[in-house]
């Protein structure tokens, strides 16, 4: 029995080398993230000396007006400022407060109430008619921004459609109303 021992003791090891050779060591492998499919892209539209330039965007699925429109509105990022890219549309932050003035002593200071923000786009999708009302003034590039982004979204949406209408309407009534021919890259 110590015999078999001993030869087991001595045959065990040898055996393991011999099958482990062949596999190389690898030390720690960088992956990516998980694989997630086609991530979905959409364009939207900031200024540039004047004009429009068109950024491809990530962007949830399904692509609509609605969350191209809000990725907009969030602006450029620091590598698109830095390519002097801008937005001429407000931004969408909170409204300022006013500040209270002081109260006579003994009498309860009224504690300003929080401004809610207010929806600077509200986006409606009709059939083939797409309407952007604005709580803001904006000038005509501003309009323009608003108007290629939700072109571009409905062409990632329905690739291959007939172009559709895009009206914005600012808050005095005044109305802007183009399709995708202006926009660039379109």
């Amino acid at each position: 029995m110590r015999a078999v021992c001993r030869f087991a003791s001595l045959v065990l090891p040898a055996l393991s080398a011999l099958v482990s050779c062949g596999i190389p060591a690898t030390g720690v492998v960088e992956v990516g993230g998980p694989a997630s499919g086609i991530v979905p892209t959409v364009r939207v539209y900031f200024v540039a000396d004047g004009t429009l330039v068109a950024v491809p965007r990530r962007t949830v699925a399904p692509v609509d007006v609605a969350s191209a429109v809000d990725v907009l509105l969030q602006g450029p990022t620091d590598a698109e400022r830095a390519k002097r890219l801008t937005t001429l549309l407000p931004s969408p932050g909170p409204l300022p407060t006013a500040v209270p003035s002081p109260l006579p002593s003994g009498l309860a200071a009224q504690v300003p109430q929080a401004a809610e923000t207010p929806d600077l786009v509200k986006v409606s999708t009709r059939g083939d008619r797409v309407s952007l009302e604005l709580s803001a003034e904006v000038n005509d590039l501003a309009a323009a921004q608003l108007i290629c982004t939700a072109v571009g979204a409905r062409n990632v949406a329905d690739p291959g459609g007939d172009p559709v209408p895009v009206t914005v309407t600012g808050p005095d009534g005044r109305r802007v109303e183009e399709a995708a021919v202006d926009c660039p890259g379109e």
